[in-house]
């Protein structure tokens, strides 16, 4: 669980990125959620967007995929949505908050 604080430094860092999962009318398929635990796994920080023929609500559909795959939920913008796991291997972290 992320405290308010790193809540904040993770925005700020989202901020930067641009969204790398796209989730389409499909909808959550099984690819789309390894795509998302992959880059979790690659880089802690996801930004993933809900593209306009997907009928989801993007805060629901991340505390989803959240709880499915142990990571934290940081924001909800518009269609998109941040997700954040720290690397399990300290060796292997990339974002220090």
């Amino acid at each position: 669980m992320i405290t308010g604080k790193q809540r904040s430094e993770l925005k700020r860092i989202a901020q930067d990125i641009r969204p790398t999962v796209m989730i389409g009318k499909e909808e959550l398929t099984p690819a789309v959620m390894d795509a998302i635990e992959d880059y979790l796994a690659a880089h802690e920080l996801v930004k993933v967007q809900i593209q306009d023929g997907a009928i989801l609500d993007p805060k629901e559909t991340a505390n989803e995929i959240a709880a499915e795959l142990g990571a934290d939920f940081v924001q909800a913008i518009g269609r998109k949505f941040v997700l954040y796991r720290q690397a399990a291997d300290p060796d292997k972290r990339k974002i220090f908050i």
